[in-house]
């Protein structure tokens, strides 16, 4: 097995790629919803345009309306409810935009979280056995579920508000300046240091909110392995190591969240502290220059250019806040684009498989109905032609590493005619599984052929490969669902009567029939509800109702008990009449039928022949079945 590499984003993203990121993610979003987007960031304008009116309103609100009633017998109250008309109608059209903007980014967001999500599964379906081999299930889990969630709060809620800040900056600064370019550039001058203090901050959050995302796909790997392996930790007594590791990434994530935290979260109470010491610092200097006499500026004027102050120094805080929300984005869609971005399994192979029709003399051809006959469809120069799908396996001269340092296979050589059945036995590590695994092109041979039916298997479309290979393994994977749909799962297009026939070609119909629900129970959990040796004969039954050509059996039954074995043997026996197998067995008593038998040791054919044949050689397998030494 080659080793685990952590797939989590750098301790840093640069520069350059959080730009091609954030221009990728935008063009996602934006695809099929520009006329939305125009309608939200149009909203957003006018609302920071009527949110600056309606600031405006407050000085004619006190010198037109409330000012000249001061001290007067009859004042006259149609100016001060003019203002208030106004200013009412401002403010509902405000919140209208808010509406509007809020509703049709919900849409947007979820549709581009949807799209997001749809494009890794879809990715993770083309990706080679090795990607999984070398990438923990938890780290990839956290793009499905923490990296999204901060891709959703970035689009839903981080641009538009960041736009929303900037629109409104500058419709208040305009405003301002309109009011009193005098005090406008007061303003200015205090604003540059909050602004200086703001960029450091944002900064420095950004590194360890990138350290974040990386530290918490570690723990939420590790969560994942633990859940799995709960019952080896119990059974060596592991708990404390495992919480004593836990606790090491647990700390990890810890550390690097209060550092993004304290940046972050210091950010808001320095720069909502300075724009109270700015507005401070402007109603005096506003103060003092009306009662001086310096500037022509009336009451309402300082008034509304106080609320000024408040509108443009809050969006300027809010730019700082957001700015850190986009940076935590990018680095969570970072992780995910490297996902989608994963190079795909290649398949150059041409030859598919077809449902033909035997004709009386003997030619095949084509056709759509089921029948009980497969050709491999060959392309050639004149068209293509059709070869029987027979099962005859073939490896010439082998050669296989995970890696070129450490090579698994060296020169295997071996066939299987169709119907024959060919064990390999050997240590952990011989090579055994990895024969298979070549078979179904899961990894691709260094040098050598795999033949099938006289075709090279890198040949055949990879899909069509499979699917005329049926696979037992020794740890059955069920889904969610019942178990008819599981035994289903190997022919989606199998009838009940398919699927209750390959339960009892398995052994498989009488357990079944005695659940509360038969078929239709619903299993959970991987089908812990059920015995090891239950699961297994599912397993078989979704194999026989693929009836594949050429089976697989890898270490069926090295985990069950010798009663349920014979139940779950029988069942195989069954499944194999007929078919080409290749079996991986501990046990010897399950490989004695076999046509050959095949030792393995450090990647290497060491001994072969049939059954008898092995035990008069009296070498290795002759010492494993007298007991001499035991396989590891």
């Amino acid at each position: 097995m080659p080793p685990r590499r952590p797939m989590g984003p750098p301790p840093k993203l640069p520069k350059g790629r959080m730009k091609e990121v954030f221009v990728r993610l935008i063009k996602i979003v934006s695809k099929g919803y520009v006329l939305n987007l125009v309608i939200v960031f149009a909203c957003i304008i006018l609302r920071a345009i009527l949110s600056a009116y309606g600031v405006s309103l407050l000085k004619d609100l006190i010198d037109d309306g409330i000012r000249p009633m001061v001290g007067v017998a009859n004042p006259d109250f149609h100016p001060l409810y003019l203002v208030v008309e106004k200013m009412a109608v401002t403010y509902i059209l405000v919140v209208i935009m808010a509406w509007v903007q809020s509703r049709l980014m919900i849409n947007v967001s979820q549709d581009a979280l949807r799209n997001l999500r749809n494009a890794m599964m879809r990715k993770m379906q083309t990706l080679s056995l090795k990607f999984f081999d070398t990438n923990k299930n938890g780290d990839l889990m956290s793009r499905y579920t923490n990296d999204i969630d901060t891709i959703r709060q970035m689009i839903s809620q981080g641009i538009p508000n960041l736009f929303s800040s900037i629109v409104t900056i500058i419709a208040v600064f305009y405003g301002m300046v309109r009011m009193s370019w005098q005090l406008t550039g007061f303003v200015i001058i205090c604003l540059v240091v909050i602004v200086t203090v703001g960029k450091f901050l944002a900064g420095k959050s950004s590194i360890f909110y990138v350290a974040q995302q990386k530290s918490l796909g570690k723990v939420n790997g590790y969560i994942e392995e633990m859940l799995n392996g709960q019952k080896v930790i119990k059974v060596f007594n592991h708990e404390e190591e495992a919480v004593a590791d836990f606790k090491t990434l647990n700390e990890d994530l810890c550390n690097n969240a209060k550092r993004a935290s304290i940046f972050a979260n210091i950010m808001m109470p320095v720069m909502a502290q300075m724009s109270n010491f700015l507005y401070f610092f402007v109603a005096v200097f506003g103060a003092a220059v009306i009662i001086k006499g310096y500037l022509p500026i009336t009451l309402g004027t300082l008034i509304a250019f106080l609320q000024y102050t408040k509108n443009f120094t809050n969006p300027i805080t809010q730019v700082s806040q957001e700015v850190t929300s986009v940076v935590m984005a990018m680095a969570g869609a970072d992780r995910v684009f490297t996902l989608i971005d994963e190079t795909p399994e290649v398949d150059e192979g041409k030859v598919t498989l077809v449902r033909v029709r035997v004709n009386a003399d003997g030619t095949m051809e084509e056709c759509e109905e089921r029948t009980e006959h497969w050709a491999w469809k060959k392309p050639t120069e004149d068209g293509f032609e059709l070869v029987e799908l027979k099962g005859f396996v073939e490896f010439k001269n082998v050669v296989f590493g995970y890696n070129e340092e450490k090579i698994v296979l060296n020169d295997i050589s071996l066939y299987a005619k169709p119907g024959q059945k060919i064990a390999f036995v050997g240590h952990t590590g011989a090579g055994k599984t990895t024969i298979t695994n070549l078979i179904n092109r899961f990894y691709d041979v260094n040098s050598g052929e795999i033949i099938y039916d006289g075709i090279n298997v890198n040949d055949i479309k990879k899909s069509d490969l499979r699917r005329s290979l049926g696979i037992v393994l020794q740890d059955t994977h069920l889904f969610t669902g019942t178990i008819r749909e599981n035994i289903r799962y190997g022919r989606l297009d199998a009838t009940d009567e398919d699927v209750v026939n390959a339960a009892k070609l398995a052994n498989a119909d009488y357990f079944i029939r005695h659940l509360k629900d038969g078929y239709d129970t619903v299993i959970t959990g991987d089908g812990g509800m059920l015995s090891q040796g239950q699961r297994q004969l599912l397993s078989i039954a979704r194999a026989a109702v693929a009836d594949p050509p050429v089976l697989i059996l890898d270490e069926a039954t090295s985990s069950i008990d010798t009663r349920t074995e014979r139940i779950v043997q029988d069942g195989m026996d069954k499944l194999m009449d007929g078919r080409t197998v290749f079996v991986i067995a501990h046990r010897l008593s399950t490989v004695r039928n076999s046509k050959a038998i095949l030792y393995l040791e450090n990647g290497k054919i060491k001994e072969r022949g049939t059954h008898e044949e092995l035990l008069s050689m009296r070498g290795d397998y002759y010492k494993l079945y007298t007991g001499a030494y035991e396989l590891e």
